[in-house]
This record gives C-alpha cells, structure tokens and sequence, in this order.
C-alpha cells in the first residue's frame, strides 16, 4: 500500500522531519525490511531505534521515531507502536475490499492458511505472513497489502481480554470467524469462560451488515451468535451446521477426505493436510469463500494442495521409514488431543507422543494428567521433555527413552513454543 510520509504524520499525530516521501508498505524488523518501507522502530527487549541507521541502509524510505529525527525521512511521534497502530488503522479505510478476521484457542492459522488459498482461486487474496496476528503484525499487514486486493484475511490473537478488541480497531473486519474456545492464555483471562469473552470480541466488534462465522461443534462459539445481530454461518458436524461436513474418511497419512453441503451448493474437498480435525478448519474456510461470493468448486480444489505454516500437522517420513507428526508449534489440551487422534489414525503397530509443556492453561496439572490418560487410553506410549507436569519422569534424552524407529512406527511431537520441540522433530526425521 502506498502513502506519504506526510500521511503517516497525519495518521499518527506526529511531526514530520525531513523530505515528504512515497512510502510502500511497513515493517519493524531490518533483518526483513524492503527498500521503500517505513520503518517502525518498536521498543520491547531491544530498543528498536537503535536500528534505524540500519534501516535507512536497507532502503527504507522513512522511519517512525519517539526520539529526535537523526536524518533521512522521520515521523516524530510519541509512541512508535501506537503510531503503527493508528496507521494501520487510517489506510485501512482505504481499503474497499472485504476484511476476513479469524480467531480462536485452535486452528486459527491452519483456518487462515486455508481460507487464503480457498479464496484466492476466485479473488486477489492476501493473508498475514506467518503468524503475524498482534498489535504489530496486523497493522504491517494492512500496510503492505497490494492496493487492488479484494480480500484480506487477517489472523487475531489474544493473550488477554480487550486486545482482539483493539485489533479490530485496527483492522475493522466485515466477516469474523472464531474456530474454537479451548484452554490457551486461559491463565491469564480466568479460565475457558474467560477465553470465550475474548474470542467473541470479534463478534462484538462486526457491523450489523457483518457476517460471523461460527463452529457449530462448540458450544461456547454457537452461543455468540447470540451477540451479531447480523448474518450467521455455522459450520462443522452438527445437523443444523449451514457448511456441514459429512462422510468423512482418512487415507492412509490420515488425510481426510468429505463432502461439504453449503447453501452455495454441495461440495468434495480432499486435504492434503492430516488430521481429522483439519476438516472442520475447511469447513470455515469455504464458508468464508460463500460469504464473499467466491467460486465454491476452485475453492474446495485448491484446498487438496493447500500447505499449512511449518510445525503444525506436519508429516514426514524418517529415513528410517518411521511417521513423524511434527505439530510442535504450539500446544493446549484441545490440539494436543486433536494430534493425539491423528496420531492413532496413522498406519502404525507403535505409536508414541513425545510432548513437552502445555503453557499458559488454568489447572495445569490437571490437564496435563488428562493427556496423560487420554493418551494411555488410546495406546499411545508418552515420552516427556522439561516438565513432570504429566505425571511421568521427563526424559533427559529423548531420542534415547524413544529407541530404534522404523517403518512401523508413528511419532508425535508436540508442546508449546517454549519447549522448543521443532529440533528434536528435525532430528528425529533425520535419524
């Protein structure tokens, strides 16, 4: 998106400093900066203004900054955050096309991924990077999105109450979708009741002519239809779900395969993904391609090579020959019990989950000893790594409690990012 940097002080209630510049796009890391950008220096373990010479050497057209301008093109400002944020906010008035943001406790970047690639095989479509969905993210994605975009799917976390809430300040979405309320951040919000108020921000925050697109499967999601006085679209298993999966089937990567009946018309979809859950994340994905008038077929086609951001659901084959299900990107109890399913569904005589701490959940020990159970249930031996949250001695040396693996082996590894499980899933494909 295109501005000036006379713009951006308007935006932001800042002083300008220097020549008013054309500016394309923003982005607050010089490791990742485009020439032409404006730079955001943001203050958060490192002091991002110590990075603006940098900056200005990568090509940046003009930079934000709360301390005096030090040359080039600068916007003065209070707070360098704010400001983005406020930028971020001003263009996207700008933009005439539909906004599509997405939230939830599980699946909302496999949900994102999806509904990208659904809509962008009928509609110029564009996403956040990655999981740019916070109050620095967003904005940047605003910001760098093309201008003759028709649809932008935006992703929103939350780590607390009131922040979807500001991101949809920002980004003033037209469809919101929320795909699950489970336990994550549920510390920090007071438990899964909690997580609901904070999810159904979204809801809140849609406009009467707004469509919200809700998970008929979770009752805590089905109840904020209650708060859109707007259009609803329900989807998943349930009979009364308006995008209704049926006949669902798993190949032998657990990959699923199902029927779609929408009010657009009945649909195939066969994933490239596994997980039976997936199906339910292109449940919403197609609901969003229907709620913009896109081409259902070429959505569900597209969805068969749709690849999801790395570490979640991630399949590869060991050079042993053995199954490892890498989907350490982040874990709560519903997406751990989610893999755990993909994991027995994949064709295997042994199975074994190598987990690491799920962080930021009410009742931790608790829930992790449900795991615990929910696994031992389902014949799934447990290996744990730095926690005895569990109810089991964490192994030291996990590939060494794991063995010798082969090809009738499936291997699950998960927890969240503060594990920092996405090596040991590296190694052990390359064992």
């Amino acid at each position: 998106m295109r501005f000036r940097a006379s713009d951006v002080a308007a935006a932001t209630g800042g002083r300008l400093v220097g020549p008013d510049v054309d500016i394309d796009g923003a982005g607050f890391d010089t490791r990742t900066l485009r020439p032409g950008q404006l730079f955001a220096p943001l203050v958060a373990e490192r002091d991002g203004h110590e990075f603006i010479d940098q900056a200005l050497a990568a090509g940046a057209a003009a930079y934000l900054t709360a301390r005096p301008a030090a040359g080039g093109s600068a916007i003065e400002v209070g707070d360098t955050l704010r400001a983005l944020m406020d930028l971020g906010a001003q263009q996207r008035q700008r933009f005439t096309g539909s906004v599509i943001a997405i939230t939830g406790s599980v699946g909302k970047t496999s949900t994102k991924d999806m509904a990208w690639k659904a809509l962008a095989a009928s509609n110029r479509t564009e996403a956040n990077e990655r999981s740019f969905n916070n109050e620095q993210g967003l904005p940047c994605t605003i910001l760098n999105c093309p201008h003759d975009i028709e649809v932008l799917v935006v992703e929103m976390g939350m780590r607390g109450l009131g922040e979807i809430e500001q991101l949809c300040r920002i980004a003033a979405p037209h469809i919101g979708v929320v795909t699950r309320v489970a336990e994550a951040h549920s510390d920090r919000v007071g438990g899964i009741d909690g997580v609901a108020r904070a999810k159904a921000e979204l809801i809140d925050a849609l406009p009467a002519d707004g469509i919200a697109i809700l998970n008929a499967d979770d009752h805590r999601v089905r109840a904020m239809r209650q708060q859109h006085a707007g259009a609803t679209l329900m989807f998943g298993e349930a009979a009364d779900a308006d995008v209704r999966i049926g006949g669902l089937v798993l190949d032998e990567f657990a990959r699923p395969s199902f029927v779609l009946e929408t009010p657009w018309g009945n649909t195939d979809v066969r994933l490239s993904i596994s997980g039976r859950h997936m199906a339910h994340n292109a449940a919403a994905a197609i609901a969003c391609v229907g709620a913009v008038g896109g081409d259902l077929a070429a959505g569900a086609a597209a969805l068969s090579e749709v690849g999801l951001t790395a570490m979640r659901m991630q399949v590869d084959r060991a050079a042993s020959g053995a199954l490892i299900l890498n989907d350490s990107y982040n874990a709560n109890p519903t997406s751990m019990r989610a893999a755990l399913d993909a994991l027995v569904d994949l064709p295997a005589k042994r199975r074994v989950a190598i987990v690491g701490i799920m962080a930021e959940i009410s009742d931790a020990a608790a829930e992790h000893r449900a795991i615990a159970r929910y696994a031992a249930d389902r014949g799934v031996e447990l290996i744990t790594v730095g926690t005895d949250l569990y109810g089991v001695a964490p192994s030291g040396d996990a590939t060494a409690a794991l063995g010798s693996i082969s090809g009738d082996d499936a291997v699950l590894v998960k927890g969240s990012r503060v594990a920092g499980l996405e090596k040991l899933a590296a190694l052990l494909v390359s064992r």
